[in-house]
């Protein structure tokens, strides 16, 4: 397997995990890749691993080019097996090379990941290892998306080796943004990015702060595209998403048994398109709530239904919730509505989920027994007008 030459003496030696379709309860229907980077220099640097299955398919590429065994530094950016799984394979044939990871936690991460006694080499924000004609300079970006994160930049060739951050789970054949249609390259950025990363938004902003004050030339994630063409675009959507700026939009987002929720939604729905707002209408039942969590990112309301069965929400609400209060957006409203038989406890417990998940909970009384009136469907209608001025009044600033 050959290499792929990125930039001069730089070569990308990942591999290409065509068929995985869950990664971390994350759908991936694109498949994924782990990107690893090969610096040649007057030292030799590789810059993170792949996942131990694929350990083979990297040294096939690395031989192509150099020995494994010359290697001088191998910088781990974090310690997750899709990095560093095949780290001990490397080790055993790397016998000289020293370890490179963030100061703070990184080697703590790798003692008690691999517990092994290897050379290591922490450092720490605006440390620099001069390769004879290059630099890495090392800068640590905890909490994007683990304590031990960290991003590098090459500084006379520009390249920010970003770890997970600018990342998607994309499988291909030609690694750069530019070979691809953007707007699919991006929503698959976007799904990372509100499924990973929308908690760790302020320590994202801190990283933004640091690598988007650099000249760069290419960004290379550890998975997913390379960015070469449309830095500016990735650069300024990562800080609107880490900034909370949203859209004019809401979710209605629903499971039924017997029909009653979903006319409810509809209802809802009625009243905010009437009102001009962009709106999504979901059945939990039958969307991949990763897929849901994507539109998430640049909503302002979530409207959330469930009938009622065992006092409670459908287990599709529940799922979608348990995922909500790990995420925990913020800058948001959260509604609450559904039909019940003999008793109403679905929309209590999903205003405690949405209370719990950091939305701004607006109170209501859309619970209705059996099948909603003629007047009640009104109701969920006006409803879902009032709730448009709300989200017309959280923000004025609008994501593209």
């Amino acid at each position: 397997m050959k290499p792929a030459n990125i930039a001069e003496g730089i070569y990308w030696v990942g591999a290409t995990d065509w068929n995985i379709r869950d990664f971390h309860h994350v759908s991936t229907e694109k498949g994924t890749s782990y990107n690893s980077y090969l610096i040649l220099d007057d030292k030799k640097v590789l810059i993170d691993g792949v996942k131990a299955p694929f350990c083979d398919e990297m040294l096939s590429r690395m031989r192509t080019v150099m020995d494994p065994a010359d290697l001088d530094y191998i910088v781990l950016n974090h310690m997750e097996p899709d990095h560093s799984g095949s780290i001990e394979s490397l080790m055993n044939l790397a016998k000289k090379a020293t370890i490179i990871v963030s100061e703070k936690f990184g080697e703590e991460s790798l003692a008690r990941t691999f517990h092994r006694d290897w050379k290591v080499m922490p450092v720490k924000e605006g440390s620099e290892l001069d390769l004879g004609h290059n630099h890495i300079r090392f800068f640590p970006i905890s909490m994007v998306h683990w304590p031990d994160s960290m991003a590098d930049y090459l500084v006379e060739k520009q390249i920010v080796f970003s770890n997970d951050a600018f990342g998607g789970h994309i499988a291909s054949s030609k690694l750069f943004d530019d070979e691809h249609v953007l707007d699919e390259v991006m929503h698959e950025v976007k799904k990372y990015y509100a499924t990973l990363l929308i908690h760790l938004s302020e320590s994202i902003k801190r990283a933004m702060q640091k690598l988007g004050a650099l000249p760069i030339r290419m960004i290379a994630p550890s998975h997913g595209l390379i960015w070469r063409s449309h830095i500016g675009k990735v650069l300024e959507n990562y800080r609107l998403w880490s900034e909370g700026v949203t859209n004019e939009k809401a979710l209605v987002l629903y499971a039924h048994m017997w029909g009653s929720t979903e006319k409810m939604a509809r209802a809802l729905a009625d009243g905010l398109r009437e009102e001009g707002i962009e709106i999504g209408v979901h059945d939990l039942c039958t969307t991949d709530r990763n897929d849901v969590m994507t539109e998430v990112l640049d909503s302002r309301a979530l409207l959330v239904g469930s009938s009622t069965m065992h006092n409670t929400m459908l287990p599709p609400v529940a799922s979608f919730l348990c995922q909500l209060k790990g995420l925990r957006p913020k800058g948001k409203l959260g509604v609450a509505f559904g039909s019940y038989g003999w008793g109403s406890g679905a929309t209590r417990a999903i205003e405690q989920d949405l209370k719990l998940a950091g939305l701004e909970v607006v109170p209501t009384e859309l619970a209705f027994k059996f099948v909603p009136t003629t007047e009640e469907m009104e109701r969920c209608r006006q409803f879902g007008a009032a709730i448009a001025g709300k989200i017309k009044s959280l923000a004025s600033a609008t994501l593209s």
